[in-house]
């Protein structure tokens, strides 16, 4: 090998490297090679996204939302297009802790090895217990508790509408977690940073904002709701400036991570959600629009960053206000 081929090699060896770097940031403890992260419900369960590309170059995935019972969800339709964005109401359709952990987990260890982030949900708070008990017997790193879905008919977004009912599941969960808990939380309230506030001060180890908004497609030929159930979760392009402001404002007000989630779908809407105060970002209904999008963030990512002259995304943490 010339002189020449060898220094182009070390060049690159050192590009690469600092690259990896510049995106390396950490959430509660757990080190993430770079933000970008699946959201739970728009990824499966990681493994059925490995055909694609290699699931090792994500910072870490949110697998989909588990109760302790299996669960069919909503009644067809429960999808709806809508300008900017989409409606769902899936109803938290899963098989069940138990199956997760017996046959989910391991299929997803099998082509990934990073940080597994376990959304949970429940109907009650001695179900969310239940349910967090199972997921310490497991590798998963991070409890994800969703006490904000809107489309289930009883529980979920519940528990996310008060701040004492927030801080009951919470200090709960706490008490048994041997993971980092974070607390995924509903844009649908009146003063979320309050709800934030009674989360942090119950123990929650980070935050994850937002959870879809409200909202209705009626079909005009016939005058009905196109979703079953009528109201469902809006997501995608649309909803980007309310998280960011919702990230912002509670940001402001707390001192645990946040994980930054709403509409985000190329490298300056993760640069937007990381400088109104989130540590790492989720992915959702882009990737149903596109299965490769959060690969080709982190792969253009650290050119952008080096083009607004950033040294690393941790810099961008928060600068919004600092």
């Amino acid at each position: 090998m010339t002189d020449i081929a060898q220094e182009g090699i070390t060049m690159n060896c050192s590009k690469q490297t600092s690259y990896n770097s510049i995106l390396t940031t950490t959430i509660a403890g757990v080190e993430l090679k770079n933000p970008v992260i699946p959201a739970s419900g728009c990824f499966g369960f990681g493994y059925e996204m490995s055909r694609f590309y290699d699931l090792n170059l994500l910072g870490a995935i949110a697998i989909k939302g588990t109760t302790s019972q299996p669960r069919y969800g909503n009644e067809l339709p429960r999808i709806a297009e809508c300008p900017s964005g989409m409606l769902n109401a899936i109803g938290l359709q899963n098989p069940g802790v138990k199956a997760v952990i017996r046959e989910e987990l391991p299929k997803l260890r099998d082509c990934y090895t990073g940080p597994v982030i376990a959304n949970i949900s429940g109907f009650s708070v001695d179900e969310y217990v239940e349910v967090a008990s199972y997921f310490n017997q497991t590798d998963v790193a991070i409890l994800e508790v969703n006490i904000s879905c809107p489309n289930a008919k009883d529980g979920g977004m519940v528990f996310g509408t008060t701040a004492e009912a927030a801080a009951e599941v919470t200090r709960a969960v706490k008490e048994v977690a041997e993971k980092p808990v974070f607390v995924k939380l509903t844009p649908n309230v009146t003063d979320i940073v309050s709800i934030a506030k009674s989360c942090e001060n119950e123990g929650a180890d980070g935050l994850t904002l937002i959870n879809t908004l409200l909202g209705m497609r009626i079909d005009p030929r016939s005058g009905k709701p196109i979703v079953s159930i009528g109201a469902a979760g809006l997501s995608g392009p649309a909803i980007k400036p309310v998280a960011v402001r919702i990230v912002y404002q509670v940001a402001t007000a707390v001192n645990i991570p946040i994980i930054g989630v709403g509409g985000i779908c190329c490298c300056d809407d993760v640069i937007e959600m990381i400088s109104a105060g989130a540590t790492a970002v989720q992915i959702g209904s882009a990737n149903l629009i596109n299965p490769y999008v959060a690969k080709e963030i982190i792969e253009l990512l650290p050119a952008k960053l080096v083009e607004y002259g950033i040294d690393s995304i941790n810099e961008c943490i928060g600068r919004s206000f600092r």
